[in-house]
């Protein structure tokens, strides 16, 4: 617990792991879907889904931090025993509805990036969950690294596509402020942005992530490590935040642009956003050379044409 030039770092990792959840394939097609139909309109649904988010990690860290426990544990302790089942079988139910979901997105994903078939792809998923999974035999830090390191590359890729979607910030700034909606099935979005934002399970894990990761010895340990977790939380869900807002965004400069409003599919999605990409690119490419063009002197746009 003393402090250096870099005390920060150990304390980093545990709401890296719980921010995972928070840019699933359900995040992917609810802000996909938002920014196709009603463009930047639901970027401010995604910042109060983070903040919210925010809190809620903080709460359930604090809890591991203050009592040694996970909040399954305080759970046992403070309800009934029929109270604590049918909570046991609400988190079984929701772990497995999102870990199918992650899973069939993984296999997506590989099917998509090296066009295998969706069988061997998701062979392929299932050998990845294991090994990373299998990271926790050499202690917390390597899997936390992993995990880090995964919603690194995800958050580099999206900035790379945002750079060519070349997206009017003043106009996404706005909308992260203003709240509005576009009818009802705006409404129906938001709902399923906020639904795909906050995830249950990951409540309970956090809890689980901080009780035993590192135990303060006096009051005054416990404090400042809950105040580097906290830190923790913040850079963690900006992170995630900022993916999401990145994801409808994206959307928003593509599909909504070109007017694709109803892009059913995932494969569909990631194959209209490349076409959209790529022609926004050429488009600014042909818009530097002509604005090149107009600043050049007569006898050498002459010289060129001829």
């Amino acid at each position: 617990m003393r402090g250096g030039r870099f005390r920060l770092l150990p304390f980093l990792g545990p709401a890296f792991i719980a921010a995972v959840a928070y840019i699933d394939p359900g995040n992917f097609a609810t802000n996909i879907a938002g920014g196709s139909k009603f463009g930047y309109t639901l970027v401010w649904v995604i910042v109060v889904s983070n903040l919210m988010a925010m809190l809620i990690q903080t709460l359930s860290a604090k809890l591991g931090i203050a009592t040694g426990k996970n909040l399954p544990e305080v759970c046992r302790e403070s309800f009934s025993q029929r109270t604590t089942v049918l909570l046991w079988l609400q988190a079984e139910v929701i772990a497995m509805a999102t870990d199918l979901a992650e899973f069939l997105g993984a296999a997506l994903g590989f099917h998509l990036l090296f066009g295998i078939d969706l069988f061997p792809a998701a062979i392929l998923t299932a050998v990845a969950a294991f090994a990373i999974l299998g990271l926790q035999r050499f202690g917390f830090r390597p899997l936390e690294a992993a995990i880090a390191a995964m919603v690194g590359v995800i958050g580099i890729c999206y900035l790379i596509e945002l750079f060519y979607a070349n997206p009017p910030l003043l106009t996404v700034a706005k909308h992260a402020v203003l709240p509005q909606f576009q009818g009802s099935e705006s409404i129906v979005l938001a709902v399923g942005i906020l639904g795909a934002t906050v995830m249950p399970h990951v409540i309970y894990l956090h809890s689980s992530l901080t009780q035993s990761r590192i135990v303060p010895n006096s009051e005054n340990e416990a404090r400042m490590l809950f105040r580097y977790t906290r830190i923790d939380v913040v850079i963690a869900m900006t992170i995630a935040g900022l993916i999401n807002i990145a994801m409808l965004v994206m959307a928003a400069s593509t599909f909504f642009k070109s007017g694709l409003h109803n892009v059913a599919s995932i494969e569909a999605r990631t194959r209209r956003s490349s076409r959209c990409l790529a022609t926004q690119l050429r488009r600014s490419s042909r818009s530097r050379s002509s604005a090149r063009d107009s600043r050049a002197p007569q006898w050498a746009r002459s010289r060129a044409r001829s």
